[in-house]
């Protein structure tokens, strides 16, 4: 998670190329309205890191608020500090994710998705996990690296690392991950790298 300005501007970084988006610029707000939001939320994730200096803990009243305000709008419930770099948010509108859930880096979520806990245990979810739209994932399990969720699947049992799955019970369909998107963190990462 976002503990320094240089992790901050990683993630922001690595959000805004999963997007293809190189440089933000007010207009793209509404071009991409779940990037705008993306980019609030990673402010939230800073300031509250540097919640020890004063200055930082007003402008973390004002993000919040803001934060809070564009996901309403949106139909986003999603907590800071839950999602790794790279995200995706491909669709707004419904998507809910409970804030004890970890997830790796480069997620893509779709609208209607809901990862919530059941009996006070939330899903643990791995790198490069492809999340369709209408997904539920519940539960105290463990989704692997290079995952796909199906559309309107219901993920309540552990998921090995490599697979498709899809179903109501979710199910294992296929080997490899069915969609590859684009993985923005690694994109990041790979550019910083060739600089230096």
């Amino acid at each position: 998670m976002i503990k320094t300005k240089k992790d901050y501007l990683f993630y922001v970084q690595a959000d805004m190329a999963s997007f293809k988006v190189d440089k933000w610029k007010r207009s793209l707000k509404y071009k991409h309205p779940t990037l705008y939001f993306q980019l609030i939320m990673r402010k939230v994730e800073y300031l509250k890191s540097q919640k020890s200096q004063f200055w930082c803990r007003l402008l973390l009243k004002y993000y919040q608020h803001k934060m809070l305000k564009v996901g309403i709008n949106l139909g986003l419930t999603i907590y800071p500090n839950t999602f790794g770099p790279g995200l995706k948010i491909s669709h707004y509108g419904s998507i809910v994710v409970n804030g004890k859930v970890r997830v790796g880096k480069n997620c893509t979520i779709h609208s209607s998705t809901n990862i919530g806990q059941y009996k006070g245990k939330v899903p643990k979810i791995g790198h490069n996990v492809y999340i369709g739209p209408g997904a539920k994932i519940y539960g105290e399990i463990t989704i692997g690296n290079n995952v796909t969720i199906g559309a309107n699947s219901v993920v309540n049992k552990d998921v090995p690392d490599n697979v498709t799955v899809a179903g109501v019970p979710a199910k294992i369909i296929g080997e490899g991950p069915a969609v590859r998107g684009p993985r923005g963190a690694d994109i990041v990462r790979k550019r910083m790298n060739s600089t230096q």
